[in-house]
C-alpha cells in the first residue's frame, strides 16, 4: 500500500517533480526563458546564416553558399592581423589580471586588515564599468594637449616632452591600465576560496618554521588553485571577446577585442551578417579548443581535493 500511495502521489505532481523543485523551477523560469529566447536561438540562428550571404540591406537576396565564408576567412587579411593581434593582447593582459587579482586577494583575507567590507566593495565597483569608458578616459587624462596629467604635473616640472601618449609604449601601458579596471570578479573569486582555507594549515606551517612566502607559494596558491583556473577562464573569455556572453556591462560594438571590433565592422558598416557569423564561429571554435585544452590539462597544476584516493 505505501508503495502505491507514492506512485499515485508521484502522478499527480507535475511532470512528476517535487512541489520545492517546481517552485525552483517557476523561480528561474523568466531566467531560462530569457536564455533560450535570447541567447541559445540568436546562436543557433548565426550558425545558420554563416552557410548563407546573407545581406542585411538586400535580405531577399541571401541564397546558401556552403563553406564559402568561412574560406574567405583564410583569404582575409585583416581577419588574420585582428586574430593575432587579439591574441597577443590576451596574453599581455590575462596575466596582469590574474597576478593583480591574486595580490589584491591576498591583501584583503588578511586578518590584520581593517574595513574589509568597503575595501571589497570599493575594489570591485568598478568592474561594472565598461572597459572602453575607462581606456577613453585613460586617453583623455594622459592627452599632451588637454590632459590633466600635462596641466598639472608635467608642466609645473618641465617635463611635457615625456608625454607622448600615442607612441606604441604609451598605448600599451594604457591598456594594461584599463585591464586592471575589471580584475573585481576574478579577486572576488579568488579572496573566497582563500578566505575558505582552514586556519589550521597555515597554523601548522608556523609552527614548522614555514615563512610568509613558503606558505603563500607551498600552501596557499595550491590550494586555491580551482579558484585561480576559474578566473582564468573567466579573464581569457574576456579579454578574447566574450563579454556579450558574461554579461559585463559591454555593448557588443564596445569591446576593447580586436577581433570583436572587426566582427563588429563587417555586420554593422558592411552589413555583411552571413560573413560576420562565420567570423564568429570561427573564433568560438578556437576559444572552444584553447578551453578543451586547458581543461585536459589541468589535473598536472590544479589541486583537487576530491581525486585523492
Amino acid at each position: 500500500m505505501p508503495a502505491m500511495e507514492r506512485e499515485a502521489s508521484s502522478l499527480r505532481r507535475p511532470l512528476g517533480l517535487h512541489p520545492k523543485q517546481l517552485t525552483g523551477l517557476l523561480l528561474i523560469s523568466p531566467w531560462l526563458i530569457g536564455l533560450v529566447l535570447f541567447k541559445l536561438l540568436p546562436i543557433l540562428a548565426s550558425l545558420g546564416i554563416s552557410f548563407t550571404n546573407f545581406y542585411m540591406l538586400t535580405p531577399a537576396e541571401t541564397a546558401f553558399v556552403a563553406l564559402d565564408n568561412y574560406f574567405q576567412i583564410f583569404r582575409d587579411q585583416a581577419a588574420g592581423y585582428v586574430l593575432f593581434e587579439t591574441i597577443g593582447m590576451a596574453l599581455f593582459t590575462v596575466p596582469i589580471q590574474l597576478g593583480a587579482s591574486i595580490i589584491l586577494a591576498a591583501l584583503l583575507s588578511s586578518p590584520r586588515l581593517k574595513a574589509k567590507t568597503a575595501l571589497r566593495t570599493l575594489f570591485f565597483l568598478p568592474s561594472i564599468i565598461p572597459s572602453v569608458a575607462v581606456f577613453f578616459m585613460w586617453i583623455g587624462f594622459v592627452n599632451p594637449s588637454t590632459g590633466w596629467l600635462n596641466r598639472l604635473i608635467l608642466e609645473p616640472l618641465g617635463l611635457t616632452g615625456f608625454n607622448n601618449v600615442y607612441s606604441e609604449g604609451a598605448i600599451a601601458m594604457l591598456f594594461a591600465f584599463s585591464s586592471l579596471w575589471s580584475i573585481g570578479p576574478g579577486m572576488l573569486i579568488v579572496l573566497g576560496a582563500m578566505m575558505s582555507l582552514p586556519p589550521e594549515i597555515q597554523e601548522a606551517a608556523r609552527v614548522d618554521g614555514a615563512g610568509p612566502l613558503t606558505r603563500f607559494f607551498s600552501i596557499t596558491l595550491p590550494l586555491v588553485s580551482p579558484a585561480l583556473f576559474f578566473a582564468l577562464i573567466i579573464n581569457l573569455i574576456s579579454a578574447f571577446g566574450g563579454v556579450v556572453l558574461l554579461d559585463r556591462g559591454n555593448v557588443y560594438s564596445g569591446s576593447i577585442s580586436p577581433y570583436d571590433g572587426y566582427v563588429s565592422d563587417v555586420m554593422f558598416r558592411q552589413f555583411q551578417l552571413g560573413y560576420a557569423s562565420s567570423l564568429s564561429w570561427l573564433f568560438f571554435i578556437l576559444m572552444m579548443i584553447l578551453v578543451v585544452v586547458l581543461f585536459s590539462t589541468s589535473r598536472r597544476w590544479v589541486y583537487y581535493p576530491d581525486r585523492e584516493v
